[in-house]
């Protein structure tokens, strides 16, 4: 289990992450997400005792990171995908991690496999890898000591769909293994798929820690497809109403705060023709655009 308590950490007058308290519990995917500059990779790297706390605690197994003996035994992460030296193949990055971390030479030739690097590839020098195939490096990096717990920084960045498919069902069977499976995205659609629970975090501090479902359910703002061939004219009345009016493309517009009742009643009122008018169920991209609205106001430079 992963456990944070109170978990601050500033860089001089700037506070990255700020008082937060969440739990992590095995047999599950729990996503980590937030607007950019949140904090999320900063607190990632305090769970790996990389930067230190300037408050609170952050252990892993009920102890900090830095406590384990062998690193790759206990936790497996992936947090840069570039960070892994260039010159060296893909079966020397992982022989020597293994030999480390007293781990069987064995493993290596089984995560190669496992995540798509076998043979030809694993000779080849790391530097000639292309970005999907550096996160199945990565990847098979966390997984090399089979830990109980893994923490994954963006790791869809670069992977194809078929990638993206394969680790989906990955961190899916992890979770059904006992593992404690953590993962940090932007992707809200992968997220939905993916994931059993969510932390939510804005400013550094913490927004949400439940189930998907519980989180997507927190949307208020009804948001509806509507097509139309008079689309300038519905434009201007849904937005007089009071209504967020986004093009989708030429003929069908996406509209949030306004129910598919009342814009069917303003069209008929307006004599605008309606070719579509479809509610959209809820959605954990639409909760989480709503939700994090007022924690995506960092400056480039404070974002960590």
């Amino acid at each position: 289990m992963i456990e944070v308590n109170e978990l601050t950490k500033r860089y001089g007058d700037t506070t990255a992450v700020r008082n937060l308290t969440f739990q992590v519990r095995p047999g599950h995917v729990t996503g980590f997400l937030g607007p950019n500059g949140a904090g999320k990779t900063t607190t990632l790297r305090m769970l790996l005792g990389l930067i230190g706390p300037t408050g609170g605690s952050a252990t892993i197994g009920g102890q900090p990171f830095r406590r384990h003996p062998r690193g790759l035994r206990h936790v497996g992460a992936l947090l840069d995908a570039g960070d892994v030296h260039g010159g060296r193949s893909a079966r020397a990055h992982l022989e020597a991690l293994a030999r480390s971390n007293r781990i069987p030479r064995s493993r290596v030739d089984e995560v190669l496999e496992e995540v798509g690097l076998a043979g030809a590839a694993a000779r080849r020098r790391v530097d000639g890898f292309s970005l999907g195939m550096r996160q199945r490096l990565g990847i098979a990096t966390a997984l090399l000591g089979e830990p109980p717990v893994l923490l994954f920084d963006e790791p869809l960045n670069g992977l194809d769909p078929e990638g993206v498919l394969w680790v989906r069902e990955l961190f899916r069977g992890l979770a059904a293994e006992g593992r404690t499976v953590f993962v940090s995205s932007h992707l809200m659609s992968e997220m939905e798929h993916t994931a059993d629970e969510l932390i939510v975090i804005g400013r550094g501090e913490l927004i949400a820690a439940e189930s998907v479902a519980a989180f997507a359910a927190r949307g208020t703002r009804p948001t509806v497809t509507v097509r139309t061939p008079d689309l300038a004219q519905l434009t201007a009345v849904l937005s007089e109403e009071g209504a967020a009016v986004a093009p989708y493309d030429d003929r069908t517009l996406k509209v949030t705060g306004l129910s598919a009742a009342r814009i069917g009643e303003l069209a008929l009122h307006h004599r605008i023709l309606l070719e579509e008018l479809t509610p959209q169920a809820a959605s954990l991209e639409a909760a989480f655009m709503e939700l994090t609205a007022e924690s995506t106001e960092f400056l480039a430079g404070d974002a960590r």
